[in-house]
């Protein structure tokens, strides 16, 4: 009965939306009042009904209702509570109810937080998301629903994928879904601006929250994904550019290169035409990070589902709402004149490279990806693009955007002096010069890659405290620190995410060039060594779990004859799925982690046995948990909230270009 309401529940969602796709978008164009007045109950009413059918089915996941074909194919009685209720979305379908879910529940964010939009706009806004919002819910219920009864119960489940029995991924799904669907309204902004054919600085300052909310969500999601990947899968690695990881990334790196943009149109009135064209490839390619999950042309680890009919399906939603969004963007592009001019050396030039940079980046992201299926479907060849790709055509583009972050905060707007603002930052390219030259003396003359990786990462910390300080004026370092205090948050939370990416860097480049990895069949009772540390196996025992058989591995590690660790690697099996998988044991620490990974018994007796060393393995992890807190200081800055607000007066009646 319950699965019935939950299912009925999101059939009226449906009607809800596609109510709120016509009505307020009529009413926008005839300026009816009411119809327009339409859009916010018809948003909340359908974020509440979208809510009810999750409820409904966490509710048989959670009971273990295996009359639903999906409780059944992704859950068990014996599973943990937490993976019952991460079960819901760790499927083709429940995941799809979980974006529809999140879209709607970002329309209704619109129309309870949006009265700091023109009437008109809003309703336009509304209506474009409700738009969305049918196409997956046509999707869902035609190709995708998982309130699907059998009729013969069976007395258990066939588990969920041992993979997705995590911490790390019970949370990652619904984090990345959060940035992903949270894109779909920087969509319908840019769509109902062109609608309207008007793009001036509210409409800048309309969309960079939802935006910047999007970008955090993002960056928490990917976070959740590498960590797991790094601790789960037991090869050590915390990124592999698997086609689903870039399938996060690339709109990530769009969104970013949006939220740059975005400044520009809302302080110079300039680059209208290039931050509409960003909204909408940013979504564009979460739409197409989604076809590549669930279509099955590209196999992966973590993808959801390999059914071709969806992905025609997911592919037409991508053509019809990309494709009529730049067809309707050529037609409205007079509209979009820039107002605002700036010289070549200016800070809208600096955030111009940003932006080329990060898109162009992410487009070699794309060409990567895909390149093995255009080379299958066009020449016949089975081709595979690794990891060696990426990172030697992905890196230069990091760099260069590294290099010139630092300076693009000290450039003024309009015109400046390139001179001038090089002297500002001399500080912190000292500082950056001394620190390579520093860590290249003290590793011996290996790679330039961890000296490089470090100098850019003080290079954009020590740039940003300088951008900070410049903002303090002059006079006694007392007063400016008080000033220093009384910055606006977004002046902040831009300090704390750019360093957050430097923290990333010196991460990724250090644990690339210094890490040791050794691999060897280990004695129970004879130590080794690896850098510097002791291991010693001390023992392997059988061990059950809730829903698993595991083999555990004692093993000791120990450095200059004092014990600093007893870790305990496992190999588990889930009988009911029959599937192997590791479980590795890391001794985390500020500095390095020691990584150790239990293999198979050996004939000749012993146990192979990894072992890795990682130097600065966290701070991968630390540097993304300070992009996001620097995305959520920036989303507290009450001028997000107010200076569009405050030109609310002058928009509401102004009839559409």
């Amino acid at each position: 009965m319950i699965a019935e309401l939950g299912h009925f529940a999101l059939i009226l969602a449906a009607v809800v939306a596609v109510v709120q796709a016509i009505v307020p978008q009529v009413g926008a164009a005839k300026r009816w009042g009411g119809w327009m007045a339409m859009a916010e109950p018809a948003a909340v009413l359908q974020f509440a009904l979208v809510a009810l059918s999750f409820a409904a089915l966490t509710w048989a996941f959670v009971t273990s209702d295996f009359s639903l074909r999906l409780v059944t194919l992704n859950s068990h009685t014996l599973k943990p509570m937490i993976y019952k209720i991460s079960g819901v979305w760790g499927n083709h379908e429940g995941s799809m109810l979980l974006w529809v879910l999140i879209l709607a529940g970002f329309g209704g964010a619109a129309a309870v937080f949006g009265g700091n939009l023109s009437d008109t706009f809003r309703a336009r806004v509304l209506a474009v998301q409700a738009t969305v919002g049918v196409a997956f819910y046509g999707f869902i219920l035609f190709t995708s629903n998982p309130f699907t009864r059998l009729a013969s119960p069976p007395m258990d489940g066939q588990d969920l994928n041992p993979l997705l029995q995590d911490p790390g991924l019970a949370f990652h799904p619904p984090f990345l879904y959060l940035g992903y669907v949270g894109l779909s309204m920087a969509f319908s902004f840019a769509v109902a601006a062109l609608i309207e054919g008007k793009v001036d600085a509210a409409w800048a300052r309309w969309v960079r929250p939802w935006t910047l909310a999007a970008w955090v969500f993002l960056t928490i999601g990917i976070a959740l994904g590498s960590w797991w990947a790094y601790y789960e899968l037991g090869w050590g690695g915390f990124w592999f550019w698997d086609p689903v990881e870039n399938a996060s990334f690339m709109p990530w790196l769009f969104a970013a290169a949006l939220l740059h943009s975005a400044i520009v149109v809302e302080k110079r009135e300039a680059l209208k035409a290039w931050t509409i064209l960003l909204a909408i490839t940013a979504f564009g390619f979460s739409l197409i990070g989604t076809f590549i999950v669930r279509s099955g042309v590209i196999t992966s680890v973590h993808a959801f589902a390999n059914d071709p009919e969806r992905g025609v399906y997911i592919l037409g939603i991508l053509a019809v709402f990309v494709g009529g969004a730049f067809l309707l963007f050529a037609v409205r592009a007079g509209a979009m004149e820039a107002k605002g001019l700036f010289a070549t050396v200016s800070r809208e030039s600096a955030l111009v490279m940003n932006n080329v940079l990060l898109s162009v980046a992410s487009l070699l992201v794309f060409v990567g990806t895909v390149w093995p299926l255009i080379a299958e479907l066009a020449l016949g060849k089975k081709l595979s693009v690794q990891a060696p790709f990426f990172d030697t055509a992905f890196t230069p583009f990091i760099v260069g955007l590294a290099v010139i972050l630092p300076v693009g905060a000290m450039l003024p707007w309009k015109r400046a002096k390139l001179g001038r603002s090089l002297r500002a930052v001399a500080p912190a390219a000292v500082l950056a010069l001394a620190a390579l030259g520093l860590v290249w003396a003290v590793q011996s003359g290996r790679s330039l890659l961890a000296p490089v990786g470090i100098a850019l990462a003080v290079w954009i910390v020590a740039g940003g405290v300088l951008d900070l300080m410049s903002r303090t004026g002059r006079g006694p370092l007392a007063g400016r620190m008080g000033r220093l205090a009384r910055l606006p948050r977004a002046d902040w939370g831009k300090f704390v995410a750019h360093s957050g990416l430097g923290v990333t860097i010196l991460g990724v480049a250090a644990i690339t060039a210094w890490q040791v990895e050794d691999i060897r069949v280990a004695q129970t009772g004879q130590p080794y060594e690896v850098a510097g540390f002791t291991i010693e196996l001390q023992g392997v025992e059988r061990v059950q779990g809730p829903n698993y058989f595991s083999t555990m591995a004692e093993i000791a590690v120990r450095r200059e004859g004092a014990e600093i660790a007893v870790l305990h690697p496992e190999k588990r099996v889930y009988p009911v799925q029959a599937m192997p998988t590791t479980e590795a044991a890391i001794r985390n620490g500020l500095w390095r982690d020691i990584y150790v990974v239990i293999g198979d018994e050996q004939a000749a007796g012993g146990w192979a046995v990894r072992t890795y060393i990682k130097p600065f393995a966290n701070w991968i992890w630390g540097g993304c948990i300070l992009m996001a807190l620097g995305g959520f200081i920036s989303l507290s800055d009450r001028r997000f909230r107010l200076a569009a607000g405050a030109r609310r007066a002058r928009a509401e009646g102004v009839p559409a270009e």
